[in-house]
């Protein structure tokens, strides 16, 4: 079946788009990456997607909802064109939204006790009405509701794609937010680990935006960061943050990362009177350490560290990483035949594929929910339920 992939992780600077070929059923699935594009949002649209994560109005989450989803629902489309098809030669889509809020340690509410949750915008249905095709949706809210943090989600197809009989592999993805899944040699899907480690890209990203006065939005291949030295003091500053000691599972977000988190830094830089440079270059480190700390939870040595997301493009970063895993290799997905920014978008195309299947998809193990479940809503496309349940069949 062919099925589109939809991502827009907590940098919140667009859509990533994937059309990939799925076979089989279960944990038996080969899957063929056909295309990928990805859609930038204007600088605009990136700047109210951020601020909404840290305040806004219901009327403008209203807003932005269906905005977006005119965005995913144009990411979908430019990429059956990239690879050559039709819509109606898709099977369906599945787009993981944009999150701007995730809560999951809960608030209390009277006669409930404390209530969990998360959301992501991006009308399914404005997807599903613009490209005639079927949508599945909201998939961390049901590992929610089950008792679950909601993430990572990914850790399931990491299992199903990179999974090895003789080998011990660390997946690394560095988004906004960094996560690793630790996939032991030769081990069944309830033996796997996952969790977020703290900033991915985040915090290097929201330094870059306000050290240029928004003229620039990332640090592109680490160049500015290749040029400053770390500071020790800023370095363990940092890692005082109590997210790092926390267990898991475990999840963050722009919560405890975005904008407060980085106007404390350069409050800092300012205070120790530090080049521009030198805090990205301890902010890269920051990041690499928070990885590697993954460590003293996973009991056993690694064979190989696996790093995709946008992060894997910054060379300081991979440096760092290098560095902070010794003796141990770290090495692209791309090197192992998976495009490194394409690999999340896949994954929610895998992820849709087995809502639609009837199959659980997340990993009590690592959320910490109660039990399998069948993750998100499913939002019919131009033909109704009857014909995406013929396709269903069929492909069974």
């Amino acid at each position: 079946m062919n099925v589109v992939g939809l991502m827009s992780g907590t940098s919140g600077d667009g859509v990533d788009a994937a059309l990939v070929d799925i076979r089989g059923s279960g944990l038996a699935l080969s899957v063929t990456v056909l295309a990928f594009a990805p859609t930038p949002y204007p600088a605009d649209l990136q700047r109210r997607v951020l601020t909404l994560c840290s305040g806004g109005s219901v009327a403008e989450v209203c807003h932005l909802n269906a905005v977006l989803g005119e965005w995913f629902a144009r990411a979908a489309l430019r990429v059956i064109k990239k690879a050559g098809l039709r819509p109606a030669e898709v099977a369906f889509i599945g787009s993981h939204g944009q999150t701007v809020q995730h809560l999951p340690q809960g608030i209390r509410e009277r006669g409930l006790g404390s209530v969990r949750s998360t959301l992501q915008i991006a009308a399914p249905t404005v997807i599903a009405e613009r490209t005639g095709i079927a949508t599945v949706a909201d998939f961390r809210p049901r590992d929610i509701a089950a008792g679950g943090q909601g993430a990572p989600l990914a850790p399931y197809v990491h299992y199903l794609l990179f999974r090895h009989a003789t080998r011990s592999r660390l997946i690394v993805n560095l988004g906004g937010i960094g996560n690793v899944t630790h996939l032991p040699a030769g081990g069944s899907l309830s033996a796997i680990r996952a969790f977020d480690t703290g900033p991915g890209n985040m915090v290097l990203d929201g330094l870059v935006h306000r050290l240029t006065d928004g003229r620039q939005t990332m640090d592109r291949d680490g160049r500015l960061a290749a040029q400053g030295t770390v500071d020790t003091g800023l370095l363990a500053e940092l890692l005082a943050h109590p997210f790092l000691k926390q267990p898991p599972p475990k999840t963050t977000g722009r919560e405890a990362f975005g904008d407060p988190f980085v106007a404390r830094v350069l409050a800092t830089m300012r205070r120790r009177r530090l080049a521009a440079g030198d805090v990205l270059a301890t902010c890269s480190l920051f990041t690499a350490v928070t990885v590697s700390g993954a460590r003293r939870w996973l009991g056993e040595n690694l064979d190989e560290v696996i790093v995709g997301g946008g992060g894997a493009r910054n060379r300081t970063l991979m440096g760092d990483l290098a560095a902070v895993f010794e003796p141990t290799p770290v090495r692209r997905l791309d090197e192992i035949g998976w495009d490194s920014k394409a690999f999340e978008a896949v994954a929610f195309a895998v992820l849709a594929y087995q809502t639609l299947h009837g199959d659980c998809a997340n990993v009590p193990a690592v959320t910490g929910a109660a039990h399998p479940v069948v993750l998100g809503t499913v939002v019919p496309g131009k033909q109704g339920w009857p014909s995406l349940f013929r396709k269903i069949g069929k492909n069974r």
